[in-house]
């Protein structure tokens, strides 16, 4: 694991952007992971702008989606699936056939599960993944006591999530269950950047950076990948010794 950590927000989606696009000119048709949330949203920006700017195809690229909330309609504003479309996918010249996002309204979950599994091991796994950390420690919907070693499965939500999740809807949500990348997936991926902003992060980070891995606090696994970068800013690395 690198720590880095940043001047500000804005620094770290920079170089989290670059980081991306340095995988996709080494590898054409890089199998990408991202989170949807608000501190992976200036790096999806920023990737679309330099993207853009440097003539980057990601036609031959396999984009995976990290999570879902079970029961939310893609068109949903507030959706995984809503966020990737609008930051992501409507700007870059990914081929439909290459993007695989969990389908939250399947009557049969599992299968969704055993599907998206299926889709990152025939490409040859994940060569970079990019996730956000959740107050209560989670990474996708990874949630505090869940196993390091499952791939996709379904997760009953913790209550910090649920909550927390409200601000990403118009209106009173219920939210109940995700369906989400395991953190087998993560720690198989040959790259993973974990990314964390803000002073409302500095408590969780110290603890998942400097107290004991375990899986009470699913993001202290990061320690454990040989090729993760932790990036911080200053506001959130402020509580490390």
């Amino acid at each position: 694991m690198q720590l880095i950590i940043f001047k500000d927000y804005n620094a770290l989606s920079q170089q989290a952007a670059d980081e991306i696009i340095a995988v996709v000119k080494r590898k054409p048709d890089a199998v990408l992971c991202l989170a949807s949330g608000s501190t992976p949203l200036l790096t999806c920006e920023l990737l679309v702008q330099k993207a853009k700017a440097e003539d980057i195809d990601f036609s031959s690229c396999t984009f995976i989606g990290l999570d879902e909330w079970v029961g939310i309609p893609p068109g949903n504003e507030g959706s995984c699936a809503f966020f990737f479309r609008k930051h992501v996918l409507k700007h870059l010249n990914f081929s439909p056939s290459r993007i695989h996002l969990f389908n939250a309204l399947s009557e049969n979950l599992l299968r969704e599960c055993a599907a998206m599994d299926r889709v990152i091991f025939e490409n040859g796994g994940i060569d970079l993944m990019l996730v956000g950390v959740g107050m209560n420690g989670h990474i996708g919907f990874n949630e505090p006591g869940i196993s390091f070693d499952l791939y996709s499965h379904i997760a009953r939500l913790d209550e910090t999530t649920t909550e927390i999740g409200q601000k990403y809807f118009k209106e009173a949500t219920r939210l109940h269950q995700g369906i989400t990348l395991g953190l087998k997936h993560l720690m198989e991926s040959k790259k993973v950047l974990l990314l964390a902003n803000g002073n409302k992060k500095a408590g969780i980070m110290q603890k998942a950076l400097e107290d004991e891995i375990t899986n009470a606090l699913p993001a202290s696994i990061i320690r454990q990948h040989t090729n993760s970068m932790v990036m911080l800013d200053e506001e959130a690395a402020a509580m490390l010794v």
